[in-house]
């Protein structure tokens, strides 16, 4: 194989995150769907960046909410990660690496909530040689600081190193750090072809 360890992001690599899916399964109309949007999906970036408190922003959040939509809205904050549903390929292909012995390693942006129950939720992460969830760092990707932290952390040379993401920046910010990287459309056999497994 071409690299030594493979870097992983969460959402839409490991497990699928849409937005749009998640809080349909909440919204009772496309009318509550929409003003629900607007007012969730407003703080997501900050949520992720850990610049926020989770808690606190489904509060103020809820406030601003119709009296309606406000229980909609508080069980959307406590229960919206189970619908962050697996991809069999990606948790095949983990287990494949784990197989051979590949170290494998975790960088994805995701609310301090989300990084709380990652584990509980998501039993494949437990194959994981290390993990690295923005929030609780208060610092997010495409930013160079939390690729850093990854290689600090857990002693990881870039050159060694590469990186699944389903975001573009974030691809380029892993290539300008010396960490070869794929942008992953769900297509297990390119990123199999690129590391030469």
């Amino acid at each position: 194989m071409k690299y030594k360890n493979i870097i992983f992001d969460f959402g839409n690599v490991i497990g699928k995150f849409k937005g749009d899916y998640i809080l349909g399964k909440f919204a009772s109309t496309p009318e509550d769907y929409d003003i629900l949007a607007d007012a969730i999906f407003k703080n997501w970036v900050a949520l992720d960046a850990g610049t926020i408190d989770y808690d606190q922003n489904a509060e103020d959040t809820i406030a601003g909410l119709p009296d309606h939509l406000k229980d909609t809205a508080r069980d959307f904050f406590e229960n919206w990660f189970q619908y962050v549903d697996p991809l069999p390929e990606t948790w095949k292909f983990i287990k494949e690496l784990k197989a051979r012995g590949v170290p494998i390693y975790l960088l994805s942006n995701a609310s301090t909530r989300f990084a709380e129950r990652a584990l509980e939720d998501h039993p494949i992460l437990k194959e994981f040689d290390g993990i690295v969830f923005s929030a609780p760092l208060k610092m997010a990707k495409p930013g160079h600081d939390i690729y850093y932290h990854l290689f600090n952390k857990f002693n990881l040379l870039p050159r060694e190193c590469f990186f699944i993401d389903d975001t573009v920046e974030n691809v380029i910010a892993s290539k300008e750090l010396g960490m070869e990287s794929i942008l992953f459309t769900g297509d297990i056999d390119a990123v199999k072809r690129a590391i030469e497994f």
